[in-house]
């Protein structure tokens, strides 16, 4: 849902290039980072204060809360704040990678970072320089942005989950496959749970 309501306020704020629109596809996109931390951030990594999950539910909760009042102070600023938390994600990836030695993974990772670093030089690049891009009439890098983002996220989400299963249900094994195939240019990433026989 929260992923639905962050598309349709993006739609709106690209068709209206309204302040409203802004905050809306701004902020439905900093709650919906907020639902995944609350529910996927793996409880390693908690501070040391936090105990349970219902404690860190309240912690993400009430930063949230404090960034959506801040992101009415400076709104220029809201695009960059929601990019920087890229590099906490890429950052807890490259952990998770350390105790990783499932080859799929690592090369899902890698294919991860190269789409989203595409897309953040799309990104940097139609906001500083939009100027000469309007200059030579090329405006489509914040298209590129939103199409190569979309692409990351397509890796990003399986290997969440493939991290999460390892942490919430270690009884199973999950398991990178590709559709339709993995010899294919394109493909879906998903995950595969193997559940191992239990020795009585």
């Amino acid at each position: 849902v929260s992923l639905l309501l962050a598309g349709l306020f993006s739609m709106y704020f690209h068709m209206t290039l309204s302040y409203v629109g802004q905050l809306l596809d701004e902020l439905s996109i900093l709650w919906t980072l907020a639902v995944a931390y609350s529910f996927w951030y793996p409880q390693a990594y908690f501070p040391k204060c936090i105990k349970t999950r219902r404690h860190f539910f309240w912690l993400t909760g009430i930063t949230t809360v404090i960034s959506t009042l801040m992101s009415f102070v400076k709104p220029t600023l809201n695009a960059y704040a929601l990019n920087c938390i890229a590099f906490h994600l890429l950052y807890l990836t490259w952990k998770e990678l350390k105790k990783c030695n499932d080859k799929r993974v690592h090369r899902m990772a890698a294919v991860m970072v190269m789409w989203w670093a595409l897309a953040i030089t799309s990104w940097i690049s139609d906001r500083w320089l939009c100027w000469l891009w309007q200059a030579i009439n090329f405006p489509y890098f914040h298209s590129f942005w939103h199409v190569l983002i979309a692409l990351s996220l397509l890796y990003c989400c399986p290997l969440v989950i493939y991290f999460d299963v390892s942490y919430e249900m270690p009884s199973f094994k999950p398991k990178l496959e590709y559709w339709p195939s993995d010899s294919w240019p394109v493909v879906v990433p998903y995950v595969t749970l193997e559940e191992p026989h239990k020795q009585c």
